[in-house]
Formats: C-alpha cells, sequence, structure tokens
C-alpha cells in the first residue's frame, strides 16, 4: 500500500440512519450484535466511533487516535476491537468507544515499534478459543538496526489478556515469526485464523518498487506471500508449526508459504460460509487486482507478482500456466490506486446482503460488491452515493456485520434499507 493511503487529508461523512434495533449484552454473549432484519439493498454507513482529527470529534479519550486499521472481534463475543496504527487496541461496545484501551504498546512494545507511513501495528486476529484461553495474535513493525541491509521486522506476537476482559497484559507479548524487511512500504499486516484453525499471514513484497528482490515469485522468501502457520503445535525451538500440508512442509521452498506472487494484500478474508478466500492485492503503477480462491484450491496458488502486475506482463518472459488470474481488475487510469478490501457480509441484520463482498479503494473511495458465479467470474457492481473517503479496511464482526475504517480515525457500520 502506498504511503499516500496514510495522508491524512479531508474525510466525508457517512450517510443514514436505518439501523436496526439493537439488545445490549455483556462481553462474550456468543449471540454477537442482536438485530431485527431490515430488508433493502440501499447501503449507507454510520459512523459508530470518530476519529480524533475529525474537525467534529469528541475530546480525547473519546476518539480514535491516528489510523483505523480494522476492526474485528473474538469468534462469539458482543464488542467490536480496533486497531489504531499508533499501536493500541480499542473496545467499542454497544457502539461507546471505552476509554481505557484494551492494549497500549506505543511506548512499551518489546522489540520496539515503530508507527509512521505505512509502518505500526497493521494487524490483529483472536484464537478460535479465545474466550477460553484468552490468547490474540497482533501483527506491527519494528527496527532492525543490526541489519542495515533489513532495517525494519515485521512482526506476529502473541499476547494474552489479563483477568479483566477488558485489559490485555502488555508484558505478555511473545515474538512468533519476526520476517527482516528491506524497505518501510508493503508491509502486508493482515493475519487472520482461516476455518482450518491455522494462523494466515499477509507479508507484502518487502517494499520499494517493482519488487526489487523478485520476492513475490522467490518460493524461498516470506515476503510477497501469504503464510500460514500452526500456533496450537509449536516445533522445538519455535512458536509456531508448520501444517503437513503446506506446499513447501517436505522442502522446495518457506515450509511457511501457503501462497506466492502477492504484492501487498493489505486485506484479505475468508467467507465465513464457504471459506472462499478473497484477497485485494495492491498494484504499483496501473493495476488494482481483486483475487478470489475457492475452498480447496488456495494452497500453492502463484496470483503473478512480480511477474505479472494483474493480468499484464511485468517482468517477462512471463508464463501464464503458472500464475491464478485476477477476475477483476481496476486500472489507475480510472481514478483507483490502492485497492481496499474486504468481507463477505454474513450477518444477520440485512438479509438482502447475504453472499455480497464489499470492497473500496483509497483514492476512488466508493463502495463496490461483487458476487461469486459458478464459473469463477464475478458480479461486480459500484453502488451509488456518498462514502468516506481515505478508507483503510472493511472487516467484520463475530456477528458478520460490516465495519469500514479510515485513516482519520472513524469508523462506520454498513447498513442497508429500501
Amino acid at each position: 500500500m502506498r504511503g499516500a493511503l496514510f495522508a491524512l487529508l479531508g474525510i466525508a461523512a457517512g450517510c443514514g440512519d436505518n439501523h436496526p434495533a439493537r439488545e445490549d449484552d455483556g462481553p462474550g454473549d456468543d449471540a454477537g450484535t442482536r438485530c431485527r432484519a431490515v430488508r433493502g439493498t440501499t447501503v449507507s454507513l454510520r459512523r459508530v466511533a470518530a476519529g480524533c482529527s475529525d474537525a467534529d470529534a469528541p475530546a480525547s479519550p473519546g476518539c480514535i487516535d491516528g489510523p483505523a486499521m480494522l476492526v474485528t472481534s473474538p469468534p462469539g463475543d458482543d464488542r467490536q476491537f480496533i486497531i489504531e496504527q499508533v499501536g493500541r487496541l480499542r473496545i467499542l461496545e454497544h457502539e461507546r468507544l471505552r476509554p481505557a484501551p484494551f492494549l497500549d504498546i506505543v511506548e512499551t512494545a518489546d522489540p520496539p515499534l515503530v508507527a509512521v507511513s505505512e509502518l505500526g501495528l497493521l494487524g490483529l486476529a483472536f484464537h478460535p478459543q479465545y474466550a477460553t484461553n484468552g490468547t490474540f495474535f497482533v501483527y506491527y513493525t519494528s527496527p532492525n538496526p543490526a541489519d542495515p541491509q533489513n532495517p525494519y521486522f515485521d512482526l506476529v506476537m502473541r499476547y494474552s489478556t489479563s483477568i479483566d476482559p477488558y485489559q490485555a497484559d502488555p508484558a505478555s507479548g511473545v515474538i512468533v515469526l519476526a520476517i527482516p524487511d528491506f524497505a518501510g512500504n508493503h508491509n502486508g499486516g493482515m493475519i487472520e485464523f482461516g476455518p482450518d484453525g491455522y494462523l494466515y499471514i499477509g507479508t507484502g513484497d518487502g517494499g520499494n518498487a517493482y519488487d526489487p528482490h523478485r520476492t513475490g515469485q522467490d518460493p524461498d522468501a516470506l515476503l510477497g506471500k501469504i503464510l500460514r502457520i500452526d500456533v496450537d503445535h509449536p516445533l522445538p525451538g519455535k512458536q509456531y508449526g508448520i501444517p503437513a500440508d503446506n506446499p513447501f512442509a517436505a522442502g522446495g521452498g518457506a515450509p511457511e508459504v501457503f501462497i506466492s506472487g502477492v504484492r501487498n494484500p493489505w486485506r484479505f478474508a475468508f467467507d465465513r460460509k464457504t471459506s472462499d478466500l478473497w484477497i485485494a492485492d495492491v498494484g504499483q503503477d496501473a493495476i488494482e487486482e481483486l483475487d478470489v480462491l475457492r475452498a480447496g484450491e488456495q494452497r500453492g496458488k502463484n496470483l503473478g507478482w512480480s511477474m505479472y502486475e494483474g493480468s499484464t506482463c511485468l517482468h517477462p518472459p512471463c508464463d501464464p500456466a503458472v500464475v491464478t488470474m485476477p477476475p477483476h481488475e481496476r486500472t489507475h487510469a480510472s481514478g483507483w490506486c490502492s485497492i481496499i478490501g474486504g468481507q463477505v457480509y454474513r450477518g444477520s441484520c440485512y438479509p438482502d446482503l447475504e453472499g455480497k463482498y464489499f470492497f473500496t479503494d483509497f483514492c476512488a473511495h466508493g463502495l463496490s460488491t461483487a458476487e461469486l458465479r459458478t464459473d469463477g467470474t464475478l458480479d461486480v457492481v459500484d453502488l451509488p452515493g456518498t462514502y468516506p473517503k481515505e478508507p483503510a479496511s472493511i472487516h467484520d464482526d463475530s456477528a458478520g456485520e460490516l465495519y469500514l475504517t479510515t485513516t482519520r480515525g472513524s469508523v462506520y457500520h454498513l447498513e442497508a434499507g429500501p
């Protein structure tokens, strides 16, 4: 993702006030967001948390400090957790932002956290058994002063909650995976547990431009990939194990690699109903791409970067036989610059949105939907209306409801009506 993604510009207010009635439940209730179904496909966004840089934001701590990277939830938990790029996790409960952070590692992270431009706290994933083990994982960038050739680390860290369900233990951090990184951009950062219980990690190609180290097509490089690890069965001397069916588990490449050929898979997500994997991969100078890999057809796929940018040959010789081409592309000539994924709606509040994947773009900042046809093509619709500028992500909570975040810190609930 380009540094421009985090440039703090103006933001348009979301519209719509047709949100469904809700019942308030405490943390850990397995029903998630309770609502009465609202029919209709007219989509709007309603702000549920404001960024501190918004002109009408309440005084801190009643606002989000800096870019809001993502909203997610532990399984069966009726709360939304918001990633602040600066190094905090905040809790939104019943549409009220709790003043105290769930986790604050701005000053205390070990290794230290650096948050500027595309660096910072970028990803969060709760263990599938979080309700009983209190374990969650974050992805952040750290300086690496010992290696001038790789001045950063991309880190996956494991943390634990405290006895207080509203407070994690900042001293519990353990390095799960540390990847040396030679530049400050294209850091990936998305982490998510798949339906198989393994942790998936999007790394990006390492940065600069045009994949200078060709990491995307290097099977031994952890950069330019989506990795897959087993955090519950670690190997001796490691904090994780290797799933036996990973493409290179027995050799031929880095055993952590699951999917190759990505530039910056800033946000990816599994469809919670079908287990299809949707990947929004940020392009270079010309093409933004949306990839969809069906359940059972994900292992070992090569999405082409940097042999290809989208479906266009970039670094010949190019071999289309080894590449899975994207079913949907947008060009920079059309106003797109950094595609922002993206999740399939599987909530219960807006049944007419069922099965629609929502995505956007940092520059175009419209809202689009896609549905996967049986032949593997996509039915894509650009929605009418005005939507917030500078989007950072679209993701769901434990109930399948979707939230859009922005680099000015605002969080919006995606809603629909007649």
